[in-house]
């Protein structure tokens, strides 16, 4: 049975490899020979394992999905809008790792937008996104921390396109918008909520 044990080893190194090109150039620069070089392989071992590009494509998506979904999250101090401002501050590129998970998930926005499969996926991806800040703004309209007539889907898909709109300058220009910047802004946006 070793040879199984090798195959997952080795798919492991190719998931890895896939990654570390994603973070460094994005879909735009992931081909077969990219991820090659990246492991020091041929493309021909590469090819066992993706016949075509679009199947990198989907197997990076896997990958990146995985990454966004095993990395460490913040904890909430409190219900409502503190967990609201933690989860946002979850998303923006504070540390080197979310500057990366960030870079890949952008990058892949230009994809997206010319493939109906993979711009159905990432439908898919902000509806669970927006699906996961719901429940705090649930939370801070039920505990008095917002208005009791504010539109809930309004707030969420409003504090989504915040966020991302800082993500997407962030990784622009980051001189200006360092991580103190970027929390303070996150900060000054949760309290602008609860002014409404």
């Amino acid at each position: 049975m070793p040879a199984r044990g090798d195959h997952e080893a080795r798919r492991r190194d190719v998931s890895e490899a896939v990654w570390r090109v994603l973070a460094a150039q994005g879909f735009g620069g992931l081909t077969l020979r990219a991820v090659a070089t990246e492991m020091g392989a041929s493309t021909g071992l590469l090819t066992h394992y993706f016949p075509s590009k679009q199947a990198l494509v989907r197997h990076a998506l896997e990958v990146a999905h995985a990454h966004t979904a095993n990395r460490v999250r913040r904890k909430a101090s409190g219900k409502g809008l503190p967990a609201l401002r933690e989860a946002l501050l979850d998303v923006v590129p504070l540390t080197p790792e979310a500057t990366a998970a960030n870079r890949v998930w952008v990058s892949f926005w230009d994809a997206a937008l010319g493939d109906e499969e993979l711009g159905a996926a990432e439908i898919k991806r902000y509806e669970r996104w927006r699906g996961m800040l719901r429940p705090h703004v649930d939370d801070a309209i039920k505990l008095g921390q917002l208005p009791s007539d504010v539109d809930p889907d309004d707030i969420v898909v409003t504090a989504a396109a915040f966020t991302h709109g800082l993500v997407v300058q962030a990784l622009f220009d980051p001189a200006r918008f360092p991580p103190a910047r970027q929390t303070t802004l996150v900060d000054n946006f949760i309290s602008s909520l609860s002014h409404h």
